[in-house]
C-alpha cells in the first residue's frame, strides 16, 4: 500500500498496521441526528455526505472500522459509494476483520441479519453508518452503564467504546477539545490516547497532496481508519464529529465544530 511523501520521505504511522481493507462510537456530543441528505461532501466522493436520520441512541460504526454488538457479534463499516444523489455502504460481519465475514451493501431502510440480531440501517454517511437495533433487549444491552468510567486498556474498555450510554458518551466527548477548539494529530508515529479508552494514530501524511490517514483503536478494535482525508472532510472520533481544518508536514488539525452537521 503505498503512501504519499513529505520532502522526499515517506511519513506513515504506526497505526497503518490497524487499518481494514477500504476506508472512511456513541452519538456525537451536540448531534441532534435529525439530518437527512447535506451538501458539501468530501474531495472525490459525488456524496451526498449522508442520507437519512440518525436516532440519539443509534449505533455508529466508523468509516473503516468495527462495533461490537450484544450477543457476542459485530459489524464493520468496510466501502461506501455514492453517485450524487444517494449513498450506499458496505457493511461487513464481526467487530475485527477475517476471511470468509459475509458482506452486505446496504441504503437507508436496510434490515441487517447479525448472528440472530437484527439492526436497521437509519443513516449512511460517508464516515459513518448508523444502525438500530430492532429489539427492545439489544437496545437496552447497548444503552447499559460501563462497569466503569475510567480505562484499564484493552478488551476491559468495550463496555466505554461500544455503548449507547449518555453518560459513557459525556465522558468520551468530555476527553476532547471543546466545540470550536482544534484537535492537533503529530504525524510521528505515536499514539495519542484519551481517557475513556480511545487511542488515535495518524497513518501517513502527505503534505504536498494535502491528504492524510487517521487509524483510531478501542478495546482493541480497529473502530476507524479514515484515509485520503483532505481539508473539510468530516470524521467522527470517540462519538464527536470533527472536521479537518488542516493537513501539514508534521500534524494533521481537526475542529470540533461549534453547530456539528448531521
Amino acid at each position: 500500500m503505498a503512501r504519499g511523501t513529505v520532502r522526499g520521505h515517506r511519513v506513515v504511522g504506526a497505526g497503518l498496521v490497524l487499518l481494514l481493507a477500504s476506508a472512511g462510537c456513541g452519538s456525537p456530543a451536540g448531534d441532534s441526528g435529525d439530518g437527512g441528505a447535506t451538501a458539501a461532501p468530501p474531495v472525490r466522493d459525488k456524496g451526498p455526505v449522508c442520507v437519512g436520520e440518525a436516532p440519539a441512541d443509534g449505533v455508529r460504526v466508523l468509516r473503516g472500522g468495527g462495533f461490537r454488538l450484544p450477543g457476542g457479534t459485530g459489524v464493520q463499516y468496510a466501502g461506501a459509494s455514492a453517485d450524487g444523489s444517494s449513498r450506499t455502504a458496505t457493511l461487513r460481519e464481526g467487530a475485527r476483520y477475517e476471511e470468509g465475514q459475509r458482506e452486505w451493501k446496504v441504503a437507508v431502510g436496510a434490515r441487517l441479519p447479525l448472528a440472530g440480531h437484527a439492526y436497521s440501517v437509519r443513516q449512511v454517511c460517508s464516515y459513518r453508518v448508523v444502525l438500530e437495533a430492532a429489539s427492545a433487549r439489544d437496545a437496552s444491552a447497548l444503552a447499559e452503564a460501563p462497569a466503569s468510567m475510567t480505562s484499564t486498556g484493552g478488551e476491559a474498555d468495550a463496555g466505554l467504546c461500544f455503548t449507547t450510554n449518555r453518560d459513557a458518551l459525556k465522558a468520551a466527548a468530555d476527553g476532547f477539545p471543546a466545540e470550536g477548539e482544534s484537535l492537533s494529530l503529530v504525524g510521528n508515529g505515536g499514539v495519542r490516547r484519551f481517557p475513556t479508552g480511545l487511542s488515535l494514530t495518524v497513518s501517513y501524511l502527505d503534505a504536498e497532496a494535502g491528504t492524510a490517514g487517521i487509524a483510531a483503536n478501542c478495546a482493541a478494535v480497529p473502530v476507524a481508519a479514515y484515509e485520503e482525508l483532505r481539508v473539510g472532510d468530516p470524521l467522527e472520533l470517540g462519538g464527536v464529529l470533527f472536521e479537518v481544518t488542516d493537513v501539514t508536514e508534521a500534524v494533521v488539525r481537526l475542529t470540533r465544530p461549534a453547530a456539528p452537521r448531521p
